[in-house]
């Protein structure tokens, strides 16, 4: 579900309280920022988000696509894998 935060003064944002809360984060704790190419990937997971983040950037690089591209076959994919596995959705369901 996507959230809103506005940045403030020098740069401070502020997480929602139901994330802060589903990922049990407070005060202090570190958080890693990675730039996609524009997109923002905000992790806990310090170690390997980084690294996944500039190898998914480096294969989209070499197959030339745009984010757009890259996150509209994504979702086509997952669509398709999810039909697989479970089958069609009940007519009036939304994959949203």
């Amino acid at each position: 579900m996507p959230e809103t935060v506005k940045i403030r003064k020098r740069g401070v944002m502020t997480l929602p309280k139901g994330l802060r809360e589903k990922y049990q984060l407070g005060e202090g704790d570190v958080l890693h920022l990675v730039d996609v190419d524009g997109v923002f990937v905000l992790t806990t997971m310090a170690p390997i988000a980084p690294q996944l983040a500039r190898e998914i950037e480096r294969m989209r690089n070499e197959a030339g696509l745009t984010i757009e591209e890259l996150l509209s076959h994504l979702k086509k994919t997952r669509e398709e894998l999810t039909t697989e596995r479970y089958g069609d959705a009940p007519e009036g369901a939304s994959g949203a």
